[in-house]
């Protein structure tokens, strides 16, 4: 199976490393001195890369010179030496990963995704999707339109409940105390913030996250909610959500939270 483990970077980064036996791995690697402490002596085997923001990549030149390794990304990212695409396919630490374009936060984002064999004969998908996706949350629009972000949410949201979300911020407590202000009558937010400050007041990670956890807590991916379409229209000045469709109520929760 893939050891898969946060490397924290920059103020609230984390960069993601992957490993199999001798191999490794990282996903938007912002810093390269992380990655190198982290690896404790052993080679980097590639780099993959979500965007082209400097946060995710700031690492990448530094660690090519030192490893030799390739980097797989958007061919936005001038540090790229293979570029991907949607629908472009390559096995990595002997896993097969495919690449889905997720415009929103920027026009070239790409997500990651591994679709791992267990022993048992299931499957368990792995996510890396970068900014697009957080707990409880989704990235600013940078560069893509609320239709676009929308669209490529639910585009992941239809993934397997059990999907592991490797997100590339520790947003989630923020994001949370935005949901349950949306959505106070959702006791499952509430439940999830609480675990989650238990989990930063120790000084832990609270992600990986999950898919049957995001469209339980996620009000990026509930705008069919009453209450929240209710919350969205009120912040658009409407008295109900006649009218609105879902990807309204996403643009006016998305603006919300830019000055939340």
């Amino acid at each position: 199976m893939l050891l898969i483990t946060p490397i924290p970077a920059l103020n609230d980064n984390y960069i993601w490393h992957l490993s199999r036996d001798d191999e490794h791995w990282v996903v938007d690697p912002g810093e390269a001195t992380p990655v190198v402490e982290a690896l404790q002596g052993a080679s980097l085997n590639g780099i993959l890369i979500t965007h082209h923001h400097f946060d995710h990549t700031g690492g990448a030149a530094t660690l090519r010179k030192r490893y030799q390794c390739p980097i797989f990304g958007p061919a936005s990212v001038k540090e790229v030496t293979n570029e991907i695409v949607e629908g472009s396919s390559l096995t990595v630490l002997g896993v097969p990963l495919s690449v889905w374009s997720i415009p929103g936060h920027t026009l070239d984002h790409l997500a990651l995704i591994f679709e791992e064999q267990a022993a048992d004969g299931t499957t368990q998908t792995h996510l890396f999707c970068g900014d697009t996706l957080f707990a409880a949350g989704c990235g600013r629009l940078f560069e893509g339109s609320p239709e676009q972000m929308f669209h490529s949410l639910q585009r992941l949201s239809a993934l397997p409940p059990t999907t592991r979300i490797y997100c590339a911020h520790e947003y989630t407590v923020g994001n949370l105390n935005f949901a349950n202000t949306i959505e106070p009558g959702n006791k499952e937010v509430t439940q999830r913030l609480a675990q989650c400050q238990a989990l930063r007041a120790a000084n832990k990670p609270t992600l990986p996250s999950n898919m049957a956890l995001e469209q339980a807590t996620n009000p990026f991916l509930r705008c069919g909610i009453a209450e929240i379409m209710q919350s969205g229209a009120h912040h658009l000045g409407r008295k109900n959500p006649d009218g609105l469709n879902e990807v309204e109520i996403f643009s006016s929760l998305r603006d919300w939270k830019d000055h939340f």
